[in-house]
């Protein structure tokens, strides 16, 4: 393949590469178009099946009808007959001949609006199953893709150092630090009071003759004698 022709393939690839970036990032828009697409042809299928149900019944009475007329000169013909006027019993015979073959041409109308009527009824109850699984699926997925377009944003505002978050988080571990110390600080303090506190008592209990001074050598040994005589 020459320079050119790998160029060519390179902007092709380019360009479908870009398309299906479109489709992903319309992918929700254009799944909700097709649906809406698929609705409407429901609706479509869902006329169609009206007017086959109707011409259904309409040959269904025209079936009705001929059979009742049928059956009427059928009652002519025995008349005619129990009169003995062969002639007016053949008239009528013929008559019920005619209705005869337009009986079943009207039978055969009615029974394949009859069979249309059934596999359109099968197929806009199946059409109806799938589209609102389908609708189901897309629910579902809007919602999982909002979840993720939620989690996507807090985990972004939290990546980076830049980030507000890390920022805010950053101030916030000083803070804690900066407690602590004075935390810290305080304990110390308070503990120093607390032994000057002591020392001061001590030292007045002294000046009072409360509390002796420290013992000296001569102080213990005279100390020992006495247990020792004892």
């Amino acid at each position: 393949m020459g320079i050119w022709g790998k160029v060519v393939t390179a902007v092709r690839g380019g360009v479908s590469e870009a398309g299906e970036a479109i489709i992903d990032n319309q992918a929700l828009r254009i799944l909700d178009q097709e649906i809406r697409d698929a609705d409407n042809e429901l609706t479509k299928s869902k006329s169609a099946l009206v007017g086959i149900i109707a011409k259904r019944k309409m040959a269904q009475k025209k079936v009705d009808s001929v059979k009742a007329s049928m059956a009427e000169y059928e009652g002519y013909a025995m008349k005619a007959l129990d009169q003995g006027d062969e002639t007016l019993a053949n008239e009528i015979a013929q008559k019920i001949a005619d209705l005869e073959v337009q009986f079943a041409d009207e039978d055969a109308m009615a029974k394949a609006y009859g069979n249309s009527e059934a596999q359109l009824r099968k197929s806009v109850s199946g059409a109806e199953a799938n589209l609102k699984r389908l609708k189901h699926q897309v629910d579902t997925v809007k919602a999982t893709e909002s979840v993720q377009r939620a989690q996507a944003s807090v985990a972004a505002r939290f990546s980076g150092a830049d980030s507000s978050m890390r920022s805010a988080l950053d101030s916030l571990e000083r803070l804690k630090g900066k407690q602590a110390e004075r935390s810290a600080r305080f304990e110390a303090a308070t503990e120093l009071a607390e032994s000057t506190d002591d020392t001061d008592l001590e030292s007045r209990l002294k000046s009072a003759g409360i509390v002796s001074s420290k013992s000296s050598g001569d102080d213990v040994l005279a100390r020992l004698r006495a247990k020792q005589a004892k």
